[in-house]
């Protein structure tokens, strides 16, 4: 198989190419060069955004079985990738997200919930959501319904993670002491490991599946539980884990999801479109997920590996509680 990646360096994208390349795939990875491509792959430098940024993928002769795309911002560089490559690659794999989906969708919702408004492919970037729903319509525009594959991820974990969510609790559980848990202990969490991810979408190419996938562990597949004392216990177990009732955190005017990464209250209409969604098309179109110790473990082992500090993406706001207001509210909670 022959594998077209657009970027390709970073967290989702090098995990497709690591894949691909270790099934024995063809890889070539247009990026801006800011990262090296794993090694390898073939690199084709340019900048989607700039005028003439794509002349190096528009002079290539190559031709592709698939192409995989994570872009995410101005759906029009989604647009003029997939016009580009429309007749010289025969599916298009985008990596979209459940945000797609009208606000907000119900507890349960599948491929064929209401989207949002407002999306067009040929924008420039506004809010995530139209971001990516932009690109899905970029993509349908270019390949058809038939030749196109858009994956609506919910949380993606794992190595090479730019986001800052299970690499801060990684390292707050190494800072050791009282940790802020919040609560309750056993709620359902739904996240895709990156590497389950990437599996997934190469078995699509293989398979030439087509149309919306909602792409994340089934639910019940880990609680916040099972998270926290899998980072605790992985970071050599000087942390202490105070399980504190969410009302004792939003009262503190604790930010689910941002200061408190993955969290979001039970009950919330965050909590349902963010680790409620229904997942069995992909299941039963071959996704398998790995147990949430091994993500974890994984994560620990390639934070240690490059020193301790992942990498943050510059778009994305930094995640995690600042120490002073973890020691109040477990001060006024008293966290068991």
């Amino acid at each position: 198989m022959r594998l077209l990646m657009l970027g390709g360096t970073e967290f989702a994208g090098r995990a497709v190419v690591e894949a691909a390349l270790g099934r024995g795939w063809d890889v070539t990875v247009f990026h801006r060069g800011r990262h090296d491509a794993p090694e390898g792959a073939r690199s084709l430098l340019g900048d989607r955004t700039a005028p003439g940024g794509l002349a190096a993928l528009a002079d290539d002769p190559g031709e592709w079985d698939v192409v995989v795309d994570t872009w995410s911002a101005a759906p029009r560089a989604v647009r003029d990738t997939a016009r580009l490559l429309r007749g010289r690659a025969h599916r298009y794999v985008y990596v979209s997200s459940c945000s797609v989906y009208a606000w907000a969708p119900p507890a349960g919702y599948g491929e064929d919930a209401p989207l949002v408004e407002g999306a067009s492919a040929d924008a420039e970037q506004s809010a995530y959501p139209q971001d990516k729903r932009g690109g899905e319509l970029a993509v349908l525009d270019a390949f058809g319904e038939d030749r196109s594959v858009l994956v609506r991820a919910g949380l993606i974990l794992g190595p090479y993670e730019n986001i800052g969510r299970l690499p801060w609790w990684l390292g707050r559980t190494a800072r050791g002491g009282p940790v802020l848990a919040p609560g309750p202990r056993e709620l359902p969490l739904q996240y895709v490991d990156v590497r389950d991810l990437a599996e997934w979408i190469l078995h699509a190419a293989e398979r030439e599946l087509s149309g919306p996938y909602n792409l994340a562990s089934p639910q019940g597949h880990t609680t916040t539980g099972a998270l926290l004392e899998a980072c605790a216990r992985v970071t050599g177990g000087a942390a202490e884990l105070r399980w504190t009732e969410p009302e004792v955190i939003l009262e503190a005017g604790v930010e689910p999801w941002t200061q408190l990464p993955v969290w979001v209250p039970p009950g919330s209409d965050l909590h349902d479109a963010l680790h409620s969604a229904d997942v069995s098309r992909a299941v039963e179109a071959g996704l398998d997920c790995r147990p949430v110790a091994e993500t974890v473990a994984d994560t620990w082992s390639w934070l240690q590996d490059i020193g301790g500090t992942a990498p943050q993406r510059p778009d994305r706001p930094r995640s995690g509680l600042d120490p002073e207001v973890e020691a109040k509210v477990l001060a006024a909670g008293g966290g068991v």
